[in-house]
Formats: C-alpha cells, structure tokens, sequence
C-alpha cells in the first residue's frame, strides 16, 4: 500500500488504538433534512472535535463544516435517489475523485447493494472507485446498505462485506447482527458498524458499539443514536470511551450520566 494511503488511513484509524470512531451527517442525500440534522452546521459543530472522521456530502462539507477544523473527512460520493422511491439502490458516483483531492478528505465512501435490482451498477461503481482510489492514493470505505428495513442477518452482511473488500474497498462499514465475529473473521480489511435506526436507551447505543469492537470490528460510524440523542455531546464522549479505551457498557453509562449531570 502506497504512503499516501496508508498516511490517509491513519488519520482516522488511529495508530495507537487501531480503532475509529466516525460521525455520520451525510443522511440528507437521500433522507433530506432528517430530524435534528436540519441544520448540519448546528449539529456538527459541538460534535466534530469529538470524532476521528467526520462523513459528510461535498455540499454539506463545503457549507456546513468549518475549514479551520483538522477533523479528517470521509466524504460520501455516491448517491441518485431519494427516500420517495421504494428502491433505493439505484445510486451511481456523484463527485469525482478530482474534487476529492481538491477537498483534502480522507477517505471516500459509497453505498453497495447486494442483491438488489442495481446490484451490477453499484459493484461495478465501487471497483472503478477504487482504482481511482488508488491512483490518487485515496482509501475507499464501502457501505453494505441494506435499503429501508435495515433487516438483515450475518450471512447477508458477511456476504456483502466480503465482496466489498474482494472488490479492493479498505474499509467496510456494515450492521451489527449476531454472530458479527464470523462476518469480521472473513472480512480481510478493517470493519466498522453503522449506527442505524436510532436505539431507545443510551444503554441499547453502548452494548452495540461493545459488542461490535470486542469482536472485531475497529469501530463505528454513527449517526442518528449521536445526534438525535438530547445529549449528543455526552453520548459521542460516552462512545468514544468504548471505542478507544474498550470501556464496558455499564461504565459508558456512568461517564454518560456524569457528563449530564455536570452540565449547567
């Protein structure tokens, strides 16, 4: 792997941990302003400092994200559809690998589909993808969406995890499920989980994000159980302990309701 990748790669896979902890704001490419996402520049900016990668849309990183920040960028290049069509794998690449370079990021990330109607389409994107990725010395994050229900099991996401990273992606993001250690046992590259749906307690977030890193996952990247949390400062501190320092659920629990009591 050439220094210009592996030097991008470390930016937010952090050495001394080999764990990353990313926030995900790039939800109104196909949701539009998605509740407590709204305003993007409102809701990163308390969270940004926080974050090892922040995974915005070109838009929203050019007006939304400040340019002073030195918060590495893993910018999502994929989109062409929206929350109104009952498909929504039917993406193709949206910003070029040039105006990548041009915004400094880090990393850039689309969506696969696997098993969908537009399956080719979007396996096809992520193989050209990467060999730009590679001429640039850009690392490519592969998303394994799973469209509107998010309900699939670890056959399916290993399945579409493995086929990413055959496909040359360095990174795979993907869901957590049961049995998630024998998806990242056969997933040769680093693998993060998504988020997803918003949990419902603070407790349901920390047990997720412990459960993935203790078997094998080298982190998450979160979107919505952050910032549609009421203490989203407190919950990105609380996951990140987890992540970095492999705190248990129950302690992240104690550092997130001291963190909320302390406030004025």
């Amino acid at each position: 792997m050439d220094w210009g990748m592996r030097n991008r790669l470390s930016r937010f896979i952090k050495a001394d941990t080999g764990r990353c902890l990313m926030l995900a704001v790039d939800h109104g490419y196909f949701l539009g302003p998605t509740r407590k996402l709204e305003n993007p520049k409102k809701t990163i900016a308390p969270l940004i400092e926080h974050a090892d990668a922040l995974m915005p849309t070109r838009g929203v990183l050019r007006n939304c994200v400040d340019p002073a920040h030195n918060t590495p960028i893993v910018l999502r290049v994929s989109g062409g559809t929206s929350v109104l069509k009952e498909d929504l794998s039917d993406e193709a690449i949206t910003t070029t690998m040039e105006e990548a370079v041009r915004m400094n990021v880090s990393a850039v990330a689309l969506s696969i589909f696997v098993g969908s109607e537009h399956e080719k389409q979007t396996l096809i994107s992520l193989s050209k993808l990467v060999s730009e990725g590679e001429r640039y010395g850009i690392p490519v994050l592969a998303v394994t969406a799973v469209g509107k229900d998010m309900a699939r099991d670890v056959r399916y996401l290993a399945l579409a995890s493995r086929i990413a990273s055959e496909l040359g992606a360095h990174v795979v993001k993907t869901y957590y499920c049961d049995d998630f250690e024998k998806l990242t046992e056969s997933c040769p590259v680093p693998v993060v989980i998504a988020g997803g749906k918003a949990l419902e307690t603070p407790l349901d977030v920390f047990e997720m994000t412990y459960n993935a890193v203790t078997r094998g996952a080298v982190g998450v990247d979160m979107g919505r159980n952050i910032w549609q949390s009421d203490q989203p400062v407190a919950m990105i501190r609380s996951v990140r302990k987890i992540v970095h320092e492999t705190a248990k659920p129950e302690e992240a629990l104690d550092f997130f309701e001291t963190l909320v009591a302390e406030q004025p």
